[in-house]
């Protein structure tokens, strides 16, 4: 069983509170848009961490973590990305990959809107958590929590943070 942290659309700010809310997670990962490499490596430090880079990054963090990460946890194939789109929407760039092999868990970030919908056209959960930074239009800031056991996905909860 493990428990993850889930947050996308940082752009390079920190909050304290991350350390509270990932305190009972087993894994952190970032859905792109970190906006820095210090930022990543302060996550990094609080627990074992994965993150794609997205369209604001710099070549740090684009040196350091791939623009598409597929894993698989706990019996749960992932696949995550920065710009993804949602079920009846994807980004063209990712839609093929999704019809050939469809994952069982996409995470994707960009949109500031944290949107969980279940694709039943081929069987996948899609997750965007939103945003957990302040940049953007978004009035409040998103992560989500979840674990994975056993090939299942439960447990989600949705965290949102006041700006």
């Amino acid at each position: 069983m493990k428990r993850i942290g889930l947050l996308s659309d940082t752009h390079s700010m920190w909050d304290d509170k991350f350390e509270k809310y990932f305190s009972d997670c087993d894994e952190i990962w970032h859905a792109g848009d970190i906006g820095s490499i210090e930022l990543a490596d302060k996550l990094a430090s609080l627990k074992p961490f994965r993150a794609v880079y997205g369209n604001i990054d710099d070549n740090n963090v684009r040196i350091s973590y791939p623009e598409t990460l597929r894993f698989e946890l706990e019996g749960v194939d992932v696949l995550m990305t920065h710009i993804g789109g949602y079920p009846g929407r994807y980004n063209p760039k990712i839609r093929e990959l999704l019809y050939a092999n469809p994952p069982k868990l996409f995470i994707c970030g960009h949109s500031h809107i944290l949107k969980v919908m279940y694709d039943k056209k081929i069987g996948t959960l899609c997750m965007n958590p939103g945003a957990a930074g302040n940049h953007g239009f978004h009035h409040v800031r998103t992560l989500l929590k979840f674990t994975l056991e056993k090939s299942n996905i439960k447990d989600l909860e949705v965290i949102e943070i006041k700006r």
